[in-house]
């Protein structure tokens, strides 16, 4: 990889159990494939004797190292210890969270130590390496970006996304509910049509439930409704199921 910066922003899907990222040439958009040729990459975090691992090795890891193995970080992001579905989900996880001034941290054994990590850090590691494999397949630095965030994401919960971003280097020019983002791409392959619609998205993922009405017209897009619950998804389906 050259020292060359990207003029362009890419465009980051930080999910609670897999993220991709995507850069836009002028006319498509390319979903970017990681090391291992898939375009999404886990939402894990491993953490070990030796080193960190993040992504699919993480994932590998989650069975024989459960207690140094973080997933669902995008749970706590911008949360509070005391909240109660913070509380519900300590009780499933097999790594542990500690209370720091109100605010939840992840404890694991690092490097031989007892680290602890807040979410915001744990998520910096996952768009670390989002960034990574967008910078393998374009040749060059990446610094700008743009990240998705579910539509109910209070402010607090979107100033802890953006301020991951940082912590992975990142200048986050926007963050965008992640139902817009895809009415953006559904715009693009329509073209700037005059047409009138309606379009009705829902985004179900493995942590989070979105909603949206948007209104599209000329290429300008507009939420007339949204509503969602940023605790449903696939990860509940099976937590009920089992």
């Amino acid at each position: 990889m050259s020292d060359e910066v990207y003029d362009g922003a890419v465009g980051i899907d930080l999910g609670t159990t897999y993220s991709c990222v995507a850069n836009y040439d002028g006319n498509n958009v390319e979903i970017i494939a990681n090391e291992q040729g898939s375009f999404t990459t886990p939402s894990f975090v491993s953490f070990t004797a030796e080193e960190r691992l993040i992504g699919e090795a993480a994932k590998n890891q989650a069975a024989m190292n459960p207690a140094n193995t973080v997933f669902d970080v995008k749970r706590l992001i911008g949360r509070r210890f005391d909240d109660p579905t913070v509380k519900k989900d300590i009780e499933s996880w097999p790594f542990k969270i500690v209370d720091n001034a109100g605010s939840p941290m992840v404890q694991v054994e690092y490097l031989g130590e007892t680290k602890t990590f807040s979410p915001q850090e744990i998520s910096s590691m996952v768009l670390l390496k989002m960034k990574e494999v967008a910078e393998t397949k374009l040749g060059k630095k990446v610094a700008k970006a743009v990240v998705t965030v579910p539509a109910y994401f209070n402010d607090n919960q979107r100033q802890a996304t953006k301020d991951a971003g940082a912590i992975a280097g990142l200048n986050v020019l926007r963050i965008i509910n992640e139902p817009t983002a895809a009415a953006i791409a559904y715009g693009l392959g329509s073209g700037k049509s005059d047409k009138e619609r309606n379009v009705l998205i829902y985004d179900l993922g493995g942590g989070t439930f979105d909603v949206s009405l948007l209104h599209i017209q000329g290429g300008v897009f507009t939420v007339k409704a949204t509503a969602g619950d940023t605790h449903l998804g696939g990860q509940d389906f099976d937590t009920n199921l089992l």
